[in-house]
C-alpha cells in the first residue's frame, strides 16, 4: 500500500521514477513500449510516438533539460529527436532505476478500492495479466498519441488519401502530388515546409491566423527571451507588447507573407514556432488557403469559395486526452478538459495523480520534475492538500484564467506559463508542508 504505480515512461514518467527512487519511495513503473522516451522515441514500438524523421525540439535545450540531469553543452541549441532520446537514456543510467520499469506491459484499468487502487497489467508479448495494489498511481501516459480528427468530418466524400500527423514520418511518398495540410500548429508547419521540397503543390490551410515565432531573436534561442527570468518578473501585458515589437522588428507582419491576420493577440495562444515557413511561403512553394468546407471526390472546396485538385490530406488538428485505463465514470476528459488541482491532483481520489498533463509556454520536463517533487511530499507525509472546497474553487479560478486569455479551443485546455507554474508549485509546497507542521491538515477527499 505505501508503493507507487507509475504509468509511463516517456518524459514525465521518468521524472517521476527519478524523483520517488532519490527519495526512497518504493515504486513500478509500466511501459507499453521496449524503450523509454515516449513520444521522443521515433518509430516507437508501442505505437504512440507522433515523432517524424525531421523532428527537432522547440524549447531550447537550456530550458527543456532536468533540473538533475542538464544536458551536455556539446549539443545544439534545438537538438534533434534522436538526440532527445540519447538524453533520456543517459538520464536513467545517470540515476540508475531501469530495473523498476517493466517494459512492454500495458496498464488496462486502474480501480479505486476503499484504500488504494487495483492495477491490471498486461504483458505485451504474452498476455498475461496481473493485478496489484497500490497506495498512489501517477498518470504519465502523454497526450500527444491520440489523434483528435475534425469535430464534426467535413461533409462530402475524398477520393485521395487522408492521414494524421501522428502518422507522418518522412516526405516519402509525397513525391508529386498535390498536398493539402490542415492546421497552423507546429506539427501543421514542419510538415507544409517538408512536403513541400518534395511535392507538386503544397497548400497549408487553417481556420484562423497565428503569429509565426522563429526559433532565433537577435542571435538568441527565441524562448530565452520570452520566458526568461527577467521576462517572469515583468507584468504579462509588458510581456506581450515588448515580444510583439520583437516579432515585428524581425519578421515583419504574416500577411505581408500571404497568411491570415491573427483574430488573437501575441501570447494568447500556444506559440506556433518555424523558422522556415515564412521562408518557404515567400518563394511561392506553399499556397496558404482558408478552412475546408467540403469534399468531392478529389476536389476540395473551400469556405473562400476555391476549389484546389488533392491527392493527399494531412490532418495537424491536434490529439485528445485519453486515459483509457480509467473508466469515465472515476475521471471524466469533457472536450479535452480534467478537473485537476494545480494541473496534478484528482480532488474525488486520494493517491491519483497526473504528471506532465500540461501544455507550458515552455519546457515540460522541467516542470514535470517540479510536479514530480510535490507528488512525492504529498506520498511521503511531508504536505497535505487542502480541502476539497478550497481545490474546487483553484480549478474553477484556473478554467476562467484560460478562457480569459486564450484562443477558445480544445488545443487550450492545459495551458500554463513556464514561471508563473512553477511558482506556484513552489507555493504549493510549502502551504503542503505548513498544513502538515500546524496539524490543521484538512481531512482527505472522500473516493
Amino acid at each position: 500500500m505505501d508503493r507507487v504505480c507509475v504509468i509511463g515512461a516517456g518524459s514525465s514518467g521518468i521524472a517521476a521514477c527519478q524523483v520517488l527512487s532519490a527519495r526512497g519511495i518504493g515504486f513500478d513503473c509500466f511501459e507499453t513500449g521496449s524503450e523509454i522516451g515516449g513520444n521522443w522515441r521515433y518509430l516507437n514500438d508501442n505505437g504512440m510516438s507522433s515523432a517524424y524523421r525531421s523532428l527537432h525540439i522547440n524549447t531550447s535545450r537550456q530550458l527543456m533539460e532536468y533540473k538533475s540531469f542538464p544536458m551536455p553543452e556539446s549539443l545544439p541549441a534545438y537538438p534533434s529527436h534522436f538526440q532527445i532520446a540519447e538524453y533520456f537514456d543517459d538520464f536513467v543510467k545517470h540515476h540508475g532505476f531501469r530495473d523498476r520499469i517493466a517494459f512492454r506491459t500495458e496498464v488496462t484499468k486502474v480501480e479505486p478500492l476503499d484504500e488504494g487502487f487495483r492495477v491490471t497489467t498486461r504483458e505485451m508479448d504474452t498476455g498475461a495479466e496481473t493485478d496489484a495494489v497500490y497506495g498512489h498511481v501517477i498518470v504519465a501516459n502523454g497526450h500527444h498519441w491520440s489523434p483528435r480528427m475534425p469535430e464534426p468530418a467535413f461533409p462530402g466524400s475524398f477520393t485521395g488519401t487522408q492521414v494524421h500527423a501522428h502518422d507522418y514520418k518522412t516526405p516519402e511518398g509525397f513525391e508529386g502530388k498535390r498536398v493539402l495540410v490542415l492546421g497552423i500548429g507546429n506539427s501543421a508547419c514542419d510538415l507544409a515546409v517538408e512536403t513541400s521540397r518534395v511535392s507538386d503543390r503544397t497548400f497549408l490551410a487553417m481556420r484562423r491566423g497565428a503569429h509565426i515565432v522563429p526559433k532565433y531573436l537577435f542571435g538568441m534561442p527565441t524562448d530565452q527571451l520570452t520566458t526568461s527570468w527577467l521576462a517572469s518578473k515583468t507584468p504579462f501585458w509588458f510581456q506581450r507588447l515588448s515580444f510583439q515589437l520583437m516579432l515585428r522588428l524581425a519578421r515583419g507582419k504574416v500577411t505581408d507573407y500571404g497568411l491570415p491576420r491573427p483574430d488573437h493577440k501575441v501570447l494568447h495562444a500556444h506559440p506556433t514556432v518555424s523558422d522556415d515557413l515564412l521562408t518557404r511561403l515567400g518563394h511561392g512553394d506553399i499556397t496558404v488557403k482558408p478552412n475546408i468546407e467540403r469534399f468531392d471526390g478529389d476536389t476540395v472546396h473551400f469556405t473562400d469559395g476555391s476549389t484546389e485538385q488533392v491527392d493527399v490530406v494531412i490532418y495537424c488538428t491536434g490529439y485528445k486526452i485519453d486515459l483509457p485505463f480509467l473508466p469515465d465514470s472515476v475521471v471524466s476528459v469533457r472536450d479535452n478538459e480534467v478537473s485537476l488541482y494545480r494541473r496534478v491532483v484528482d480532488p474525488a481520489h486520494r493517491g491519483l495523480y497526473f504528471l506532465g498533463l500540461i501544455q507550458p509556454l515552455g519546457a515540460i520536463m522541467p516542470l514535470a520534475e517540479a510536479q514530480a517533487e510535490w507528488i512525492a511530499d504529498l506520498v511521503s507525509g511531508r504536505a497535505a492538500l487542502p480541502s476539497r472546497a478550497d481545490m474546487d474553487a483553484e480549478i474553477t479560478s484556473y478554467r476562467k484564467g484560460l478562457h480569459a486569455r486564450y484562443v477558445t479551443s480544445k488545443r487550450h485546455t492545459i495551458e500554463v506559463d513556464f514561471f508563473d507554474y512553477q511558482s506556484q508549485l513552489a507555493a504549493e509546497r510549502r502551504a503542503g508542508a505548513r498544513r502538515i507542521q500546524s496539524g490543521e491538515a484538512p481531512s482527505q477527499p472522500a473516493r
